[in-house]
């Protein structure tokens, strides 16, 4: 089915694709990047066999001048949980709808940003999705998509006005989260969640430009996070006891809390991001 309208961009794209999916699960690809022959088939038994409501897989990011594969991503044997369970793992997940398979009645009933954020959308609508969902999330560890980069292109830098925007779109999801009566774990895993992608991720983006005066950003986001977030500094899911429990992503997320707590921050950033330019790799935190 081929929906042709005016580009209303990625975020309404999505919500126009799942009002007319009629399928079972819902699974996304983005136009610049390929997947395995056996993609949907092997995210759909493996979501069928499990009745999970997401199923995931790993994925390559390709060199697009040379085809070389520059990483394999969540290509490592996970167990299996049960958001209701243990919904901390949900922040382990990597933040692109496109390497999963969605149970289709939790995105078709889904609430809707008013704003879309001009920054971390593909985040935000997972986290939407996660509201409405209580049972178990499977894991198919194989590459099964192929994520297109650019060498070198790694940093893509953000302006304050998007930053603002981003903070007003994340802010409202937390209000949907206050207002369905979110579990105590589930809001504390959301909050851990814009710690990592608030505090770290967005934070390094902002570090890529230079008129970026990037201790003060850091500080508006610390005050916003203390504000709207406020179980990210003493989060159940960023120590040690979790950490060594549930693998290496709590582990490095524990790590940078830590030098973030202690304002070093900046200085991380600036070694973090020499080290993925130098030898072309991407360290999730």
């Amino acid at each position: 089915m081929i929906i042709d309208k005016k580009n209303e961009g990625v975020w309404r794209g999505r919500w126009d694709g799942i009002a007319k999916a009629r399928g079972e699960y819902i699974g996304f690809l983005d136009s610049d990047d390929y997947c395995e022959p056996d993609f949907a088939e092997l995210l759909y038994n493996a979501a069928k066999k499990e009745d999970a409501d997401i199923a995931v897989c790993g994925f390559s990011r390709i060199d697009l001048e040379s085809g070389k594969a520059l990483s394999h991503e969540m290509c490592t044997p996970r167990p299996d949980f049960v958001i209701d369970q243990d919904p901390g793992r949900l922040v382990e997940l990597n933040g692109a709808p496109w390497n999963k398979v969605f149970r289709s009645s939790v995105l078709k009933n889904m609430r809707d940003l008013p704003t879309p954020p001009p920054v971390l959308d593909d985040l935000m609508f997972h986290w939407l999705a996660y509201l409405d969902m209580h049972g178990k999330v499977t894991f198919v560890p194989k590459s099964l998509v192929n994520y297109m980069v650019r060498a070198g292109s790694i940093i893509n830098s953000v302006r304050m006005e998007q930053v603002e925007k981003t903070y007003a779109a994340f802010k409202q999801v937390k209000t949907y989260y206050t207002e369905a009566g979110a579990s105590k774990a589930l809001q504390e895993a959301l909050d851990a969640a814009a710690f990592l992608h608030l505090g770290i991720s967005l934070n390094y983006r902002l570090a890529a430009d230079p008129k970026c005066d990037l201790k003060k950003a850091i500080a508006n986001c610390t005050k916003f996070l203390n504000q709207n977030f406020p179980t990210w500094h003493d989060s159940p899911y960023i120590r040690g006891s979790y950490a060594r429990t549930r693998g290496g992503a709590f582990k490095r997320l524990l790590t940078v809390s830590r030098l973030y707590k202690l304002g070093m921050l900046p200085a991380f950033l600036h070694v973090y991001s020499f080290v993925i330019n130098t030898f072309d790799v991407d360290i999730k935190w």
